[in-house]
């Protein structure tokens, strides 16, 4: 099993400003806001990256997680 590094678990201000054509500072800010939900619900963080997981959920770029009890459609 591959060690996974820090750019396969996190996104950088770099990788949010391509993603979402936002200036450097900017991407900054919305680390800053990720990351202080996620220590509000009492996970660690790292300043100046966020976990690529948490972003993707909060932003809409994952497919929602199927509710229990229902099928996925084929």
């Amino acid at each position: 099993m591959a060690v996974k590094t820090a750019r396969d678990m996190f996104y950088f201000a770099d990788d949010i400003m391509a993603m979402l054509g936002y200036s450097k500072t900017k991407a900054y800010q919305i680390i800053a806001e990720l990351n202080k939900e996620l220590e509000a619900s009492g996970i660690c963080t790292c300043t100046g990256r966020v976990s690529k997981r948490y972003f993707e959920r909060r932003y809409g770029l994952t497919d929602p997680e199927p509710k229990p009890g229902r099928r996925a459609s084929a």
